[in-house]
């Protein structure tokens, strides 16, 4: 979507006050939202979407939508300023599709349906039982605001002349839109992994990019298709055996670009153009064990790398 201006002195996020439009079963673990409303009309990027993030505010019951001032400036304080058992709940997702319509904005969200006991989760819950009408706020990036203010995006590969996209089914929505919205020239491969293979769903993805489903086997842990399936790509010796996903201490998550280190390490700067650029999301254990053979044992260069831990397993992520 091409923004009309690049003012940057209004906030760089909107508040939504926004409708289910439809609620679509695309397969056994992923249901499709589609949300329209006035307020969407706000919503907007300059160029395309890629893996541009969004906040979605789960209400604590159906139609009890929080109080919060729409007309402010300070969504983030207004909310806040609810009480919280009134507030309901914050997740991010990722846009699938942004759509202009005779009637406006639409707004398409994939959403994954994490429903085993112990597991699930506000979002899992409100998306498995959702229904066209229902309200439901969301913020997204401002329509005009560049990119590089609202920080809701992080896929850059720059001149690089060949990707590799990774991530199991939580990343599975920004993977497809990255692909969706990439040169038809693009090359390179995608690794996703699911948990069934009812699961695979179709992307428009440009001729040059391979798209590697990988359906984990009935209780299998997240990454231990993978992992395997990346690192023998790459060629890396350890794929031959097993791998052992590296869980990380307390909640923080792995997020790193090539211009940001969520563990605070140094990025060199580089003016040589990368051959390849990564882009690697997911469960954040399964995200650090590819970090560490990636930079660690291939010597991928940091510069060339994304790596966002998007949830970690056993922990209930907020925000």
């Amino acid at each position: 979507m091409s923004a009309e201006s690049t003012t940057t002195e209004r906030p760089t996020y909107a508040l939504a006050l926004t409708e289910v439009r439809a609620v679509d079963r695309v397969s056994p673990s992923f249901v499709r939202v589609t949300f329209g409303g006035a307020d969407l009309d706000e919503f907007g990027t300059p160029g395309d979407v890629f893996d541009a993030r969004i906040k979605i505010i789960f209400p604590p019951s159906p139609y009890a939508i929080p109080a919060i001032d729409r007309d402010t400036d300070d969504w983030w304080g207004s909310y806040l300023a609810v009480p919280e058992e009134e507030r309901g709940s914050m997740r991010t997702y990722s846009v699938r599709e942004l759509i202009e319509t005779d009637a406006g904005t639409e707004l398409v969200v994939d959403f994954v349906l994490h429903l085993e006991p112990g597991l699930t989760g506000p979002a899992s819950t409100w998306a498995s039982t959702a229904q066209p009408g229902q309200p439901v706020f969301i913020v997204g990036p401002r329509r005009g605001v560049p990119a590089s203010a609202h920080g809701g995006a992080e896929f850059a590969p720059g001149s690089a002349r060949s990707v590799l996209l990774a991530g199991d089914e939580t990343a599975a929505p920004a993977i497809a839109r990255i692909l969706e919205d990439s040169p038809r020239d693009l090359r390179g491969t995608a690794f996703i992994e699911v948990p069934t293979a009812s699961d695979i769903l179709s992307i428009d993805a440009p001729a040059g990019v391979e798209v590697t489903w990988l359906p984990r086997q009935e209780g299998e842990l997240h990454g231990t298709a993978l992992i395997p399936a990346v690192l023998a790509h790459l060629g890396d010796a350890h794929a031959r055996g097993s791998v052992e996903v590296r869980d990380i201490d307390g909640e923080e998550l792995l997020w790193e670009t090539p211009v940001y280190s969520g563990l605070g390490e140094e990025i060199a700067a580089t003016d040589a153009p990368a051959d390849r650029y990564f882009w690697i999301a997911g469960e954040s254990g399964v995200v650090t064990t590819l970090r560490r053979h990636l930079v660690k044992d291939l010597g991928v260069d940091r510069a060339q790398v994304a790596f966002m831990g998007y949830w970690r397993r056993g922990v209930a992520m907020r925000g």
